[in-house]
């Protein structure tokens, strides 16, 4: 399952977790964002050791302007609350799941 986190439990959910997690940076008007969420459901699903979180731009501007966030998608992964590795635009399944366990790994 995929976590909708806000301002308020960014740092609980995805800084102080003992987990890989992924954060897609995403709005509900961008067609690629769209393309992408179903992509992550699925891999939320397969991947219990990572933890998969959203944060809509527009609800969350001072998230977006923190990480820099110019272009969405925009995916983000962060270990020991620190970001790791971050892509933008739309990416296959094979390729997130490449970035994740170079994640993992690292």
């Amino acid at each position: 399952m995929v976590k909708h986190v806000e301002e308020n439990d960014f740092n609980e959910v995805v800084l102080e977790s003992e987990q890989l997690v992924l954060v897609d940076f995403w709005a509900t008007w961008c067609g690629p964002c769209k393309m992408v969420a179903p992509i992550l459901e699925q891999l939320s699903e397969e991947m219990s050791n990572v933890t998969f979180a959203k944060v809509d731009v527009d609800n969350n501007p001072n998230l977006a302007d923190k990480y820099e966030i110019a272009s969405i998608p925009t995916i983000m992964l962060f270990k020991n609350g620190e970001m790791v590795n971050k892509v933008t635009g739309f990416r296959p399944k094979s390729e997130l799941l490449d970035l994740i366990n170079r994640g993992l790994q690292a």
